[in-house]
Protein backbone atom coordinates (compact mmCIF):
# COMPACT_ATOMS: atom_id res chain seq x y z
CA UNK A 1 0.00 0.00 0.00
CA UNK A 2 2.73 2.22 0.67
CA UNK A 3 4.62 1.52 -2.16
CA UNK A 4 1.14 2.32 -3.91
CA UNK A 5 1.06 5.58 -3.17
CA UNK A 6 4.39 6.59 -3.53
CA UNK A 7 5.06 5.76 -7.03
CA UNK A 8 1.57 7.48 -7.40
CA UNK A 9 2.80 11.17 -6.17
CA UNK A 10 4.05 12.93 -8.91
CA UNK A 11 6.58 15.47 -6.80
CA UNK A 12 7.52 12.38 -4.85
CA UNK A 13 8.80 10.92 -8.45
CA UNK A 14 10.23 13.90 -9.92
CA UNK A 15 12.28 14.54 -6.46
CA UNK A 16 13.37 11.06 -6.61
CA UNK A 17 14.60 10.70 -10.08
CA UNK A 18 16.47 13.88 -9.99
CA UNK A 19 18.37 13.10 -6.55
CA UNK A 20 19.49 9.72 -7.72
CA UNK A 21 20.51 10.97 -11.19
CA UNK A 22 22.37 14.27 -9.29
CA UNK A 23 23.99 11.31 -7.08
CA UNK A 24 25.18 9.47 -9.67
CA UNK A 25 27.63 11.99 -10.79
CA UNK A 26 28.32 13.24 -7.45
CA UNK A 27 29.71 9.42 -6.57
CA UNK A 28 31.16 9.27 -9.44
CA UNK A 29 32.69 12.37 -8.49
CA UNK A 30 33.94 11.46 -4.77
CA UNK A 31 35.53 7.96 -6.07
CA UNK A 32 37.48 10.13 -9.03
CA UNK A 33 38.82 12.50 -6.51
CA UNK A 34 40.20 9.77 -4.63
CA UNK A 35 41.56 7.61 -7.60
CA UNK A 36 42.85 10.99 -8.59
CA UNK A 37 44.73 12.72 -5.50
CA UNK A 38 46.46 9.65 -4.91
CA UNK A 39 46.87 8.57 -8.42
CA UNK A 40 49.09 12.24 -7.81
CA UNK A 41 50.55 11.99 -5.03
CA UNK A 42 50.97 8.11 -3.87
CA UNK A 43 49.98 8.75 -0.45
CA UNK A 44 47.28 7.22 1.63
CA UNK A 45 47.66 10.30 4.12
CA UNK A 46 47.03 13.02 1.79
CA UNK A 47 44.05 11.20 -0.08
CA UNK A 48 42.72 11.48 3.05
CA UNK A 49 42.91 15.25 3.34
CA UNK A 50 40.02 14.95 0.59
CA UNK A 51 37.55 13.69 3.23
CA UNK A 52 39.15 16.10 5.49
CA UNK A 53 37.99 19.18 3.29
CA UNK A 54 34.39 17.36 3.42
CA UNK A 55 34.52 17.34 7.07
CA UNK A 56 35.72 21.20 7.66
CA UNK A 57 32.82 22.38 5.30
CA UNK A 58 29.95 20.17 7.07
CA UNK A 59 31.24 21.29 10.59
CA UNK A 60 31.50 24.82 9.63
CA UNK A 61 28.60 25.31 7.67
CA UNK A 62 26.01 22.75 8.51
CA UNK A 63 24.26 24.64 11.03
CA UNK A 64 23.80 27.77 9.14
CA UNK A 65 22.53 25.28 6.16
CA UNK A 66 20.02 23.86 8.69
CA UNK A 67 18.71 27.29 9.89
CA UNK A 68 18.48 28.66 6.18
CA UNK A 69 16.34 25.27 4.95
CA UNK A 70 14.06 26.34 7.63
CA UNK A 71 13.13 30.20 6.76
CA UNK A 72 14.15 30.10 2.91
CA UNK A 73 11.96 28.45 0.13
CA UNK A 74 13.65 24.92 0.18
CA UNK A 75 13.94 24.47 -3.27
CA UNK A 76 14.90 27.50 -4.51
CA UNK A 77 18.19 26.85 -2.01
CA UNK A 78 18.17 23.26 -3.12
CA UNK A 79 19.25 24.88 -6.66
CA UNK A 80 21.20 27.57 -6.06
CA UNK A 81 23.38 24.95 -4.25
CA UNK A 82 23.53 22.72 -6.95
CA UNK A 83 24.61 25.38 -9.46
CA UNK A 84 27.30 26.17 -7.42
CA UNK A 85 28.76 22.21 -7.30
CA UNK A 86 27.64 22.49 -11.26
CA UNK A 87 30.34 25.38 -11.81
CA UNK A 88 33.02 23.73 -9.30
CA UNK A 89 32.49 20.28 -11.33
CA UNK A 90 33.02 22.34 -14.27
CA UNK A 91 36.10 24.19 -13.55
CA UNK A 92 37.69 20.71 -12.24
CA UNK A 93 36.58 18.94 -15.84
CA UNK A 94 38.29 21.84 -17.81
CA UNK A 95 41.78 21.80 -15.01
CA UNK A 96 41.54 17.76 -15.41
CA UNK A 97 41.11 17.67 -19.27
CA UNK A 98 44.01 19.90 -20.24
CA UNK A 99 46.46 18.45 -17.89
CA UNK A 100 47.43 21.04 -15.43
CA UNK A 101 45.17 19.83 -12.26
CA UNK A 102 47.41 19.31 -9.59
CA UNK A 103 46.36 17.90 -5.64
CA UNK A 104 45.04 20.76 -4.45
CA UNK A 105 43.13 21.70 -6.95
CA UNK A 106 41.39 18.66 -6.43
CA UNK A 107 40.93 19.14 -2.27
CA UNK A 108 39.78 22.67 -2.99
CA UNK A 109 37.26 21.66 -5.35
CA UNK A 110 35.86 18.75 -2.74
CA UNK A 111 36.10 21.70 -0.24
CA UNK A 112 33.42 24.26 -2.23
CA UNK A 113 31.38 21.51 -3.72
CA UNK A 114 31.20 20.07 0.03
CA UNK A 115 30.08 23.99 1.47
CA UNK A 116 27.48 23.76 -1.46
CA UNK A 117 26.33 20.28 -0.06
CA UNK A 118 25.93 21.54 2.95
CA UNK A 119 23.07 24.40 2.63
CA UNK A 120 21.89 21.19 0.04
CA UNK A 121 21.22 17.94 2.18
CA UNK A 122 18.99 19.68 4.79
CA UNK A 123 17.05 21.33 2.17
CA UNK A 124 17.37 18.05 -0.01
CA UNK A 125 16.08 15.69 3.64
CA UNK A 126 13.06 18.47 4.59
CA UNK A 127 11.20 18.27 1.16
CA UNK A 128 10.73 14.76 1.74
CA UNK A 129 8.16 15.19 4.51
CA UNK A 130 6.64 18.04 2.26
CA UNK A 131 6.28 15.79 -0.26
CA UNK A 132 4.65 12.58 1.42
CA UNK A 133 2.21 12.16 4.06
CA UNK A 134 3.45 11.03 7.02
CA UNK A 135 2.45 7.90 7.16
CA UNK A 136 4.31 6.53 4.42
CA UNK A 137 7.15 8.48 5.21
CA UNK A 138 9.16 5.87 6.47
CA UNK A 139 8.50 3.93 3.41
CA UNK A 140 9.81 6.78 1.20
CA UNK A 141 12.84 7.10 3.46
CA UNK A 142 13.65 3.78 2.56
CA UNK A 143 13.52 3.88 -0.81
CA UNK A 144 15.21 7.06 -0.96
CA UNK A 145 18.10 5.89 0.82
CA UNK A 146 18.65 2.16 -1.39
CA UNK A 147 17.88 4.60 -4.73
CA UNK A 148 21.35 6.81 -3.15
CA UNK A 149 23.25 3.10 -3.31
CA UNK A 150 21.89 3.25 -7.07
CA UNK A 151 23.71 6.01 -7.29
CA UNK A 152 27.15 4.62 -5.52
CA UNK A 153 26.66 1.56 -7.49
CA UNK A 154 26.03 3.30 -10.57
CA UNK A 155 28.64 6.13 -10.39
CA UNK A 156 32.19 4.37 -9.33
CA UNK A 157 31.42 1.92 -11.63
CA UNK A 158 30.80 4.43 -14.41
CA UNK A 159 33.92 6.90 -12.96
CA UNK A 160 36.08 4.04 -13.33
CA UNK A 161 35.13 3.27 -17.25
CA UNK A 162 35.52 6.85 -18.20
CA UNK A 163 38.77 7.21 -15.90
CA UNK A 164 40.32 4.40 -17.39
CA UNK A 165 39.41 5.89 -20.81
CA UNK A 166 40.85 9.47 -20.85
CA UNK A 167 40.70 10.34 -16.98
CA UNK A 168 38.66 12.25 -14.44
CA UNK A 169 38.44 15.10 -16.65
CA UNK A 170 35.29 13.22 -17.75
CA UNK A 171 33.87 12.25 -14.76
CA UNK A 172 33.59 16.06 -13.89
CA UNK A 173 32.16 16.68 -16.67
CA UNK A 174 29.13 14.01 -16.03
CA UNK A 175 28.82 15.63 -12.56
CA UNK A 176 28.31 19.06 -13.99
CA UNK A 177 25.56 17.87 -16.59
CA UNK A 178 23.78 15.92 -13.62
CA UNK A 179 23.52 19.07 -11.94
CA UNK A 180 21.92 20.66 -14.48
CA UNK A 181 19.62 18.48 -14.74
CA UNK A 182 18.55 18.30 -10.78
CA UNK A 183 18.34 22.20 -11.52
CA UNK A 184 15.78 21.75 -13.97
CA UNK A 185 13.95 19.08 -12.33
CA UNK A 186 13.12 20.81 -9.06
CA UNK A 187 11.44 23.51 -11.17
CA UNK A 188 8.43 21.11 -11.93
CA UNK A 189 8.51 19.80 -8.24
CA UNK A 190 5.53 21.49 -6.38
CA UNK A 191 6.39 21.92 -2.64
CA UNK A 192 4.20 23.03 -0.28
CA UNK A 193 5.15 26.93 1.20
CA UNK A 194 7.17 26.18 4.78
CA UNK A 195 4.84 26.93 7.84
CA UNK A 196 6.37 28.60 9.99
CA UNK A 197 5.07 28.99 13.91
CA UNK A 198 6.22 32.14 14.29
CA UNK A 199 8.39 35.56 13.32
CA UNK A 200 11.98 34.77 11.99
CA UNK A 201 14.44 35.08 14.62
CA UNK A 202 18.18 35.86 14.74
CA UNK A 203 20.56 33.17 12.91
CA UNK A 204 22.06 32.17 16.40
CA UNK A 205 18.67 31.98 18.19
CA UNK A 206 17.46 29.71 15.98
CA UNK A 207 20.83 27.89 15.65
CA UNK A 208 20.17 27.30 19.11
CA UNK A 209 16.60 26.08 18.77
CA UNK A 210 17.99 23.51 16.39
CA UNK A 211 20.83 22.03 19.07
CA UNK A 212 18.49 22.24 21.91
CA UNK A 213 16.05 20.19 20.03
CA UNK A 214 18.57 17.21 19.66
CA UNK A 215 19.92 17.83 23.28
CA UNK A 216 16.32 17.13 24.27
CA UNK A 217 15.62 14.07 22.49
CA UNK A 218 17.71 11.47 23.62
CA UNK A 219 16.87 8.71 20.65
CA UNK A 220 18.36 11.52 18.17
CA UNK A 221 21.95 12.16 19.67
CA UNK A 222 22.49 8.84 20.82
CA UNK A 223 21.67 7.94 16.94
CA UNK A 224 24.22 10.78 16.35
CA UNK A 225 26.95 9.24 18.22
CA UNK A 226 26.64 5.85 17.03
CA UNK A 227 26.99 6.69 13.59
CA UNK A 228 29.68 8.48 14.13
CA UNK A 229 31.83 5.90 15.47
CA UNK A 230 30.83 3.63 12.99
CA UNK A 231 31.55 6.11 10.31
CA UNK A 232 34.83 7.53 11.65
CA UNK A 233 36.40 4.13 12.46
CA UNK A 234 34.67 2.13 9.82
CA UNK A 235 35.68 4.51 7.45
CA UNK A 236 37.27 2.05 4.15
CA UNK A 237 36.55 4.00 1.18
CA UNK A 238 39.64 6.23 1.36
CA UNK A 239 41.54 2.58 1.04
CA UNK A 240 40.00 1.52 -1.68
CA UNK A 241 42.60 3.28 -3.85
CA UNK A 242 45.49 0.92 -2.53
CA UNK A 243 43.13 -2.39 -2.06
CA UNK A 244 42.93 -1.96 -5.82
CA UNK A 245 46.73 -1.11 -6.01
CA UNK A 246 47.20 -4.13 -4.08
CA UNK A 247 44.86 -6.50 -5.96
CA UNK A 248 46.56 -5.16 -8.84
CA UNK A 249 42.97 -4.67 -10.65
CA UNK A 250 43.63 -1.21 -12.05
CA UNK A 251 41.12 1.83 -12.42
CA UNK A 252 38.42 -0.13 -14.25
CA UNK A 253 38.20 -2.97 -10.96
CA UNK A 254 38.77 0.02 -8.62
CA UNK A 255 35.36 1.19 -9.78
CA UNK A 256 33.96 -2.19 -9.36
CA UNK A 257 35.16 -2.36 -5.82
CA UNK A 258 33.79 1.41 -5.13
CA UNK A 259 30.62 0.00 -6.41
CA UNK A 260 30.13 -3.84 -4.74
CA UNK A 261 28.92 -2.22 -1.12
CA UNK A 262 26.17 -0.54 -3.00
CA UNK A 263 25.01 -3.07 -4.74
CA UNK A 264 25.14 -5.31 -1.42
CA UNK A 265 22.53 -2.74 -0.39
CA UNK A 266 20.53 -2.78 -3.53
CA UNK A 267 19.93 -6.29 -2.56
CA UNK A 268 18.90 -5.92 0.64
CA UNK A 269 16.39 -3.17 -0.17
CA UNK A 270 13.36 -5.35 -0.36
CA UNK A 271 14.15 -6.96 3.27
CA UNK A 272 14.99 -3.18 4.39
CA UNK A 273 11.86 -1.73 3.37
CA UNK A 274 10.21 -4.41 5.21
CA UNK A 275 12.01 -4.48 8.51
CA UNK A 276 11.41 -0.39 9.20
CA UNK A 277 8.01 -0.62 7.97
CA UNK A 278 7.06 -3.78 9.91
CA UNK A 279 8.80 -4.13 12.65
CA UNK A 280 8.89 -3.02 16.38
CA UNK A 281 12.68 -3.81 17.30
CA UNK A 282 14.03 -1.41 14.99
CA UNK A 283 16.57 -0.57 17.52
CA UNK A 284 17.92 -3.89 17.94
CA UNK A 285 18.27 -4.25 14.10
CA UNK A 286 20.11 -1.38 13.76
CA UNK A 287 22.81 -2.49 16.70
CA UNK A 288 22.68 -5.97 15.23
CA UNK A 289 23.50 -4.31 11.44
CA UNK A 290 26.12 -1.94 13.23
CA UNK A 291 27.77 -5.46 14.71
CA UNK A 292 27.61 -7.05 11.17
CA UNK A 293 29.25 -4.17 9.13
CA UNK A 294 32.02 -4.38 11.73
CA UNK A 295 32.92 -7.67 11.53
CA UNK A 296 32.67 -7.53 7.93
CA UNK A 297 35.02 -4.96 7.35
CA UNK A 298 37.54 -6.64 9.78
CA UNK A 299 36.97 -9.29 7.37
CA UNK A 300 37.44 -7.31 3.94
CA UNK A 301 41.01 -6.01 5.57
CA UNK A 302 42.02 -9.47 6.08
CA UNK A 303 41.47 -11.00 2.93
CA UNK A 304 44.30 -10.62 -0.24
CA UNK A 305 41.53 -12.58 -2.67
CA UNK A 306 39.04 -10.49 -4.77
CA UNK A 307 36.42 -12.52 -4.65
CA UNK A 308 36.25 -12.87 -1.12
CA UNK A 309 36.87 -9.05 -1.20
CA UNK A 310 33.87 -8.26 -3.80
CA UNK A 311 31.79 -10.76 -1.70
CA UNK A 312 32.78 -8.94 2.16
CA UNK A 313 32.06 -5.42 -0.15
CA UNK A 314 28.66 -6.48 -0.75
CA UNK A 315 27.86 -7.41 3.03
CA UNK A 316 29.74 -4.01 3.97
CA UNK A 317 26.65 -2.65 1.75
CA UNK A 318 23.75 -3.92 2.77
CA UNK A 319 24.50 -3.70 6.72
CA UNK A 320 25.11 0.10 6.41
CA UNK A 321 22.16 0.04 4.47
CA UNK A 322 20.22 -1.11 6.96
CA UNK A 323 21.60 0.89 9.59
CA UNK A 324 21.52 4.11 7.68
CA UNK A 325 17.69 3.49 6.46
CA UNK A 326 17.01 2.97 10.33
CA UNK A 327 18.94 5.74 11.97
CA UNK A 328 17.50 8.31 9.19
CA UNK A 329 13.90 7.65 9.73
CA UNK A 330 13.79 7.90 13.19
CA UNK A 331 15.59 11.15 13.12
CA UNK A 332 13.09 12.48 10.75
CA UNK A 333 10.10 10.87 12.64
CA UNK A 334 11.23 12.69 15.47
CA UNK A 335 11.39 16.57 13.96
CA UNK A 336 8.66 18.43 13.45
CA UNK A 337 8.72 20.33 10.36
CA UNK A 338 9.61 23.58 11.42
CA UNK A 339 12.80 22.58 12.93
CA UNK A 340 13.34 20.22 10.53
CA UNK A 341 16.08 21.86 8.60
CA UNK A 342 18.41 22.69 11.92
CA UNK A 343 17.97 19.07 12.75
CA UNK A 344 19.11 17.52 9.42
CA UNK A 345 21.84 19.72 9.30
CA UNK A 346 22.99 18.73 12.89
CA UNK A 347 22.51 15.25 11.91
CA UNK A 348 24.40 15.66 8.52
CA UNK A 349 27.58 16.64 10.47
CA UNK A 350 27.64 13.05 11.92
CA UNK A 351 25.86 11.14 8.54
CA UNK A 352 28.51 13.27 6.05
CA UNK A 353 30.99 14.62 8.36
CA UNK A 354 31.83 11.19 10.21
CA UNK A 355 32.33 9.03 7.14
CA UNK A 356 34.91 12.52 5.96
CA UNK A 357 36.47 12.91 9.19
CA UNK A 358 36.34 9.37 8.58
CA UNK A 359 38.91 9.66 5.83
CA UNK A 360 40.98 11.79 7.75
CA UNK A 361 41.41 9.75 10.79
CA UNK A 362 41.58 5.90 8.55
CA UNK A 363 44.01 7.82 6.40
CA UNK A 364 46.96 8.75 8.55
CA UNK A 365 46.73 5.39 10.51
CA UNK A 366 47.19 3.50 7.80
CA UNK A 367 50.06 5.70 6.38
CA UNK A 368 51.83 4.52 9.58
CA UNK A 369 50.29 1.41 10.27
CA UNK A 370 49.10 0.02 7.10
CA UNK A 371 45.35 -0.09 5.74
CA UNK A 372 44.76 -3.62 6.70
CA UNK A 373 45.76 -2.65 10.35
CA UNK A 374 44.28 0.50 10.29
CA UNK A 375 40.51 -0.82 9.00
CA UNK A 376 41.28 -3.79 11.30
CA UNK A 377 41.96 -1.69 14.16
CA UNK A 378 38.92 0.91 13.46
CA UNK A 379 36.51 -1.52 12.38
CA UNK A 380 36.56 -3.02 16.02
CA UNK A 381 35.12 -0.07 17.66
CA UNK A 382 31.66 0.21 16.36
CA UNK A 383 31.73 -3.37 16.99
CA UNK A 384 32.23 -2.74 21.03
CA UNK A 385 30.07 0.26 20.77
CA UNK A 386 26.81 -1.68 19.76
CA UNK A 387 27.56 -4.73 22.11
CA UNK A 388 27.95 -2.20 24.68
CA UNK A 389 24.26 -0.26 24.34
CA UNK A 390 22.83 -4.38 23.46
CA UNK A 391 24.31 -5.07 27.06
CA UNK A 392 21.46 -2.82 29.04
CA UNK A 393 17.98 -0.83 28.46
CA UNK A 394 18.71 2.51 26.91
CA UNK A 395 16.77 4.58 23.94
CA UNK A 396 18.38 3.20 21.15
CA UNK A 397 17.91 -0.67 21.94
CA UNK A 398 14.44 -0.31 22.70
CA UNK A 399 13.57 1.87 19.78
CA UNK A 400 10.51 0.52 18.31
CA UNK A 401 9.60 2.86 15.65
CA UNK A 402 6.39 3.57 13.76
CA UNK A 403 4.77 -0.09 13.59
CA UNK A 404 4.80 -0.01 17.15
CA UNK A 405 2.99 3.85 17.11
CA UNK A 406 0.42 1.76 14.90
CA UNK A 407 -0.16 -1.02 17.14
CA UNK A 408 -0.68 1.16 19.80
CA UNK A 409 -3.06 3.51 17.92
Amino acid sequence: MDWARLLHNRDFLLFWSGVVLSQVGTRATVAASLWQVYDLTGSIATTGLVGGAQAVALVVLSPLGGVLADRWDRRGLLQASQAVAMIVALAMAAVSLTGVVQAWHVIGGVLVTTAAATFDQPCRQALVPALVPREVLPAAIALLNPSREVAVLVGPALGGLLIAADGPGLVYLLDGISYAVLVGVLAAVRVPPLQRTGPPRSIRAEMADGVGYVLGRPIIWSLCGLDLVLTVFGAYRVLLPAFADRLDIGPAGYGLLSAAPSLGALLATYGIVRLVSRSQRLGRALLASTIGYGLVAIAFAQTPALGLVLLFALLLGAFDATATTIRHAAVQLETPDELRGRVQSLYQITSRGGPALGDVVIGVAAGALGPVTALTAGAALPVLAALVLFARPNVVRDYRGTAAEETQA
